[in-house]
């Protein structure tokens, strides 16, 4: 991709990433039906982009909803909820759908999901065209959150990210790989990475989170990833990075110390869940040194952040755990 959003950095600004001047680029009642739009999904499609986003409603039912835009910033989200049919499951019950990661793997685009099957968990499903999904197995037990593909198979195997967690809140979070050979059954779990301890790097010390798809660099799989922390005001999300092996990613080769990105402007700390910064899709270019990071506000908006890719790479060598 050669036109994806971009701003530059402002003069004042020394921070490795910086906000879109405009944000949020889309706000909590851009469909009729909706009381928040958050926690959403982008890729390149045709001659512009496609997305998937988390729409609750008016009755704060979760569900996700397919969009498009020419330039990434100005968004057409369709007022009806993604209808699935079958796809490798005749299963394809759910009560719930948030959060979700696109990505484009071989033939066709891949969405996963916290799905609501007794529980949350992650659904996986699949289109050619955002206007016909097909919905597969459940990738693991309840229960578990923020199901994230990479973008190619690894050692000849479908490979995803996931935060086994509980049925609530969760005051805790790991980040895990698991396997698959066929996008149905998956396997071989690794633990990737920890939260930190308080005393070294307290943003992220309750929980981790996987973000967007990771990004293949040479320096290794960029990951955009959420952490978190338990303050006397609840929970604070903020952005951080991590570089892991290209072949073994359970490996963390590098992780940011510091973040890059922590709720600090009205739309990040006010909303229907203060203090929040949860990325959930990224654009990038490596020619142009590009990174787009669309992340959730405060959990009733969606904004977007930017940064050199190679600045945030260095960055994240250079302040590591």
């Amino acid at each position: 991709m050669s036109t994806i959003p971009w701003q530059d950095r402002p003069e004042n600004s020394k921070d490795v990433m910086w906000r879109y001047s405009e944000n949020p680029i889309i706000d909590r009642y851009s469909i009729p039906s909706s009381n928040s739009i958050f926690n959403s999904a982008v890729v390149p499609f045709g001659d512009g982009y496609a997305g998937v986003f988390r729409c609750d409603n008016k009755a704060v039912q979760m569900n996700i909803f397919a969009g498009f835009s020419k330039d990434g910033i100005n968004w057409d989200i369709n007022h009806e909820p993604i209808e699935m049919k079958s796809g490798n499951t005749e299963m394809i019950e759910s009560a719930y759908k948030y959060d979700p990661r696109v990505v484009w793997i071989e033939d066709r685009y891949w969405i996963t999901w916290c799905n609501g099957y007794n529980g949350p968990t992650i659904g996986i499903g699949y289109t050619f065209d955002f206007k016909e999904f097909f919905q597969c197995e459940n990738a693991f037990l309840p229960f578990n959150r923020n199901g994230v593909l990479f973008p190619q198979k690894i050692n000849g195997k479908y490979a995803m990210l996931s935060r086994p967690s509980d049925n609530g809140h969760t005051p805790f979070g790991d980040i895990w790989i698991s396997y698959s050979p066929d996008m149905k059954y998956w396997g071989e779990h690794r633990l990737v990475m920890k939260p930190s301890p308080f005393e070294k790097s307290a943003w992220q010390c309750t929980k981790v989170g996987a973000g967007p798809i990771p990004i293949l660099t040479e320096e290794g799989w960029l990951m955009i990833y959420h952490g978190v922390i338990n303050t006397c005001n609840g929970f604070r999300y903020a952005m951080g990075s991590a570089l892991l092996d290209v072949n073994s990613p359970d490996q963390v080769k590098y992780r940011t110390q510091p973040y890059l990105l922590g709720p600090a402007e009205t739309y990040e700390m006010v909303g229907d869940v203060p203090n929040v910064v949860f990325p959930c899709a990224a654009l990038h270019d490596i020619e142009e040194d590009k990174l787009a990071v669309y992340y959730g506000a405060a959990d009733t908006h969606v904004a977007i952040a930017f940064g050199k890719l190679s600045e945030v790479i260095q960055f994240t060598k250079d302040n590591s755990l």
